[in-house]
């Protein structure tokens, strides 16, 4: 598979999940039957992972502050630097408000991503981006709860890449999913998402 085709499929992934959780929003907000709960497509759900620095983290940390949550791997190639990259821009225009959001970056690719790679990693971007990774198991789990999709991509040479979602997921200080953010939309418009949480 080549390069190009990598990403192609890895921007087809992301934007299926979006036209997902916005078809849902769209359907909630114009039908006035209630949806039955079997129809009822949550994101998030109970975790346990492992910080840059060691430390465990569970979805409690999700309550207290809003949280942006983006799912990558370290040999990312292009999406995920940028995505990362741009996010620092969003944390530096919201200023002070800032301190009132959590940034993770959650690996797809375990096997590589230790807690000392993602800690390495992280040293290329904006200190506030947390790091978590686990086992395969771990990080399967989180992926279902969160809607996430990943798939592994054998590359010539036996390496291989990861196919995954490139959008952020924004909660508010509750733990509940509030938004998809597309890295691509721009500063302006993240901030003002991001704003609109931390602000109720």
């Amino acid at each position: 598979m080549t390069r190009l085709q990598v990403i192609r499929y890895s921007i087809w992934g992301a934007a299926a999940v979006i036209l997902l959780v916005f078809a849902l929003v769209f359907w909630s907000r114009n039908n006035a039957e209630p949806v039955p709960d079997a129809a009822v497509v949550t994101i998030g759900g109970p975790f346990t992972l492992t910080a840059d620095d060691g430390s465990t983290v569970t979805e409690a940390a999700l309550r207290g502050k809003a949280t942006l949550m983006f799912f990558g791997f370290t040999h990312c190639p292009d999406v995920c630097p940028t995505a990362l990259a741009e996010v620092g821009t969003w944390l530096e225009a919201l200023g002070p408000e800032a301190e009132r959001l959590n940034v993770y970056l959650v690996t797809v690719d375990p096997e590589r991503d230790t807690v000392e790679a993602m800690a390495q990693y992280l040293t290329a971007f904006d200190p506030r981006v947390t790091g978590l990774t686990g086992t395969r198991e771990q990080i399967d789990t989180m992926l279902a709860e969160f809607r996430v999709w990943s798939e592994k991509v054998p590359l010539e040479g036996g390496d291989y890449t990861m196919n995954h979602s490139a959008a952020f997921l924004l909660f508010d200080d509750a733990g509940v999913f509030a938004d998809v953010i597309d890295y691509h939309d721009g500063r302006d418009a993240a901030v003002a998402d991001i704003r609109a949480v931390l602000n109720g």
